[in-house]
């Protein structure tokens, strides 16, 4: 499993107390938005945001970003990713 992605879960389960989630439960691909998915709301998208610059040095000051890198786990590592490479 690549290692971005799964702190990114255990990251997300732990900074919006999502204890009933396992690492395992949470797909890289499921939305994180949707109800098929993790069914996130706002208050989630800013505690992202929070996730984001607390354990990764990355400020999201552009909402369209953050609708973009916020669907799911591989788009936020994809995200993060293009952001420490520039």
């Amino acid at each position: 499993m690549d290692s971005l992605k799964e702190d990114l879960k255990k990251q997300i389960i732990e900074q919006l107390n999502l204890e009933d989630l396992t690492v395992a439960d949470i797909a890289d691909d499921a939305l994180l938005f949707n109800d098929q998915g993790l069914g996130l709301d706002s208050i989630d998208a800013l505690e992202l945001i929070v996730l984001l610059e607390k354990y990764h040095g990355i400020q999201l000051t552009n909402p369209e970003e953050g609708k973009e890198a916020f669907k799911s786990i591989d788009t936020m590592a994809e995200y993060i990713r293009k952001r420490k490479a520039a």
